[in-house]
């Protein structure tokens, strides 16, 4: 299933980061572009995701220097601009893997699109992480950990169940029983002339 590669790289990826564990460590994916692309776009976007959550985390630090938070909050622009493009490669992927499948006449679009699913499969891996950290951390209480054992049990159900949904759909897809149709995000607020306080400073 796909999905089972997916989520042993975001796993993967998670743990890599921890191993530093700082949001400017560098980058090295072990995926080559050219011989295993998915897996190459699989990794890079779970790793733009778990620096993104660490940014979060920084920049809700109530005693955060505000040139330091306004710098952070340009990086976490950045980011959500890198996280929305890698979606846009994955879902390239799919069209082009699924391109001469004959779809059936009554096949349907499906809500989004599969790389929006990953996208969430990606962040669930963080969740699962970070909860689980929760859970076992020595030094909570045991009302804390327990409360936290009981969100990481619904987040490993609900893996289960978007893992399932993204292998669905993806058969489907293959089977045409389902079609790919994929909007661009079409994001304005980093277009300096679609954005009009951008705009406004050239």
């Amino acid at each position: 299933m796909f999905t089972t590669k997916a989520n042993t790289i975001f796993r993967d990826v998670i743990e890599k980061y921890h191993v530093i564990n700082t949001v400017d460590q560098p980058f090295e994916n072990p995926y080559n572009k050219s011989s295993h692309l998915i897996e190459h776009l699989l990794y890079r976007k779970c790793w733009i995701d778990t620096v993104q959550w660490h940014y979060e985390d920084i920049i809700r630090d109530p005693q955060i220097d505000p040139v330091a938070a306004l710098t952070l909050k340009r990086q976490i622009d950045a980011s959500n601009q890198d996280r929305t493009d890698m979606v846009e490669y994955i879902d390239s992927y799919f069209l082009e893997k699924y391109k001469n499948v004959t779809v059936k006449n009554e096949a349907t679009i499906n809500t989004e699109s599969p790389a929006w699913g990953i996208d969430r499969l990606s962040i669930l891996a963080l969740k699962v992480y970070h909860m689980n950290e929760e859970a076992t951390r020595n030094d909570a209480s045991a009302e804390h950990k327990a409360a936290c054992q009981t969100k990481l049990d619904v987040l490993l159900e609900q893996r289960v169940d978007l893992s399932t949904a993204i292998d669905t759909l993806l058969s489907d897809i293959e089977n045409g029983d389902k079609y790919m149709k994929v909007y661009k995000q079409m994001k304005m607020y980093n277009d300096d002339e679609l954005n009009p306080v951008l705009r406004s400073q050239k």
